[in-house]
């Protein structure tokens, strides 16, 4: 079993977990695009950026409309600098590894977009957003800089990811609710949620070239498939009994082996 994306530790909401063999599928879920819930503190900036770091800076609560005078500067397309306490790799240690050994960290900027960033409501010093955002975006980022444009502060004090993609928080299972096998999306429902895949049915020569490694040809199926394939498409072929045998995916003018499940 493997999770496609870390959430902050004092974060909570989706989680995508992949098992068996479709752990190679990971790539295709981390690079969907995320939406989070996030209450941000104004007034105080803490190392972490979260409510478990030092306070490193005080500034005035700014009002809302100080606040909604900057929004725009933060949406669509932006350069944003990522926390120094995170996860990425920094001459080959991660960054907040090298920060609580002491050394100095400098984070280098990267382009994100802000699909969506709407204000839900603010009782000062609190801003409840929602946020709509690519794949790599630092939500405690996203508040630092906030808090500066706007002459003030700021941290995220809470952070609930709502959605991953297609994949919905509405839609997750507790942990306490998890039964099982019965508890997973079934492959067509996984598929069918991120979209754009196209299925063939194998047929018994097919099954045991596949099985042999044999690169895949049209023969291999039992009908011929329903629309064209563009670069990136994936082919999910399932036997006769519908059970998933095989992801390919388009690359180059042919089909490759993603995952051969026989």
């Amino acid at each position: 079993m493997g999770h496609t994306g870390t959430l902050d530790k004092f974060a909570e909401g989706l989680l995508i977990l992949l098992t068996g063999k479709l752990t190679r599928l990971n790539a295709l879920i981390t690079g969907l695009d995320k939406e989070y819930e996030a209450l941000v503190r104004f007034g105080r900036e803490t190392d972490t950026l979260d409510p478990e770091g030092e306070v490193v800076a005080e500034a005035a609560v700014p009002s809302l409309e100080q606040i909604e005078a900057v929004m725009d500067s933060f949406r669509g397309k932006i350069q944003q600098i990522p926390p120094s306490y995170s996860a990425i790799h920094i001459d080959g240690k991660r960054a907040h590894e090298l920060v609580r050994s002491g050394k100095e960290v400098e984070m280098p900027s990267r382009e994100i977009e802000i699909f969506d960033l709407e204000i839900l409501g603010y009782e000062a010093p609190d801003l409840k957003l929602r946020v709509h955002c690519s794949k790599g975006t630092y939500i405690r980022s996203l508040a630092r800089d906030i808090g500066q444009a706007c002459g003030s502060r700021a941290y995220v004090q809470e952070l609930i990811r709502t959605a991953v993609g297609p994949f919905s928080l509405k839609e997750a299972v507790e942990v306490e609710d998890f039964a099982g096998p019965v508890s997973f999306y079934s492959w067509e429902s996984f598929f069918g949620k991120l979209g754009g895949a196209l299925v063939g049915v194998l047929n018994d020569h097919g099954l045991g070239l596949m099985k042999n490694g044999v690169s895949f040809s049209d023969k291999f199926l039992a009908q011929p498939l329903e629309g064209a394939p563009e670069q990136g498409t994936l082919l999910l072929l399932k036997d006769s009994e519908g059970e998933l045998k095989a992801v390919l995916e388009y690359r180059d003018g042919k089909y490759g082996y993603k995952i051969n499940m026989i």
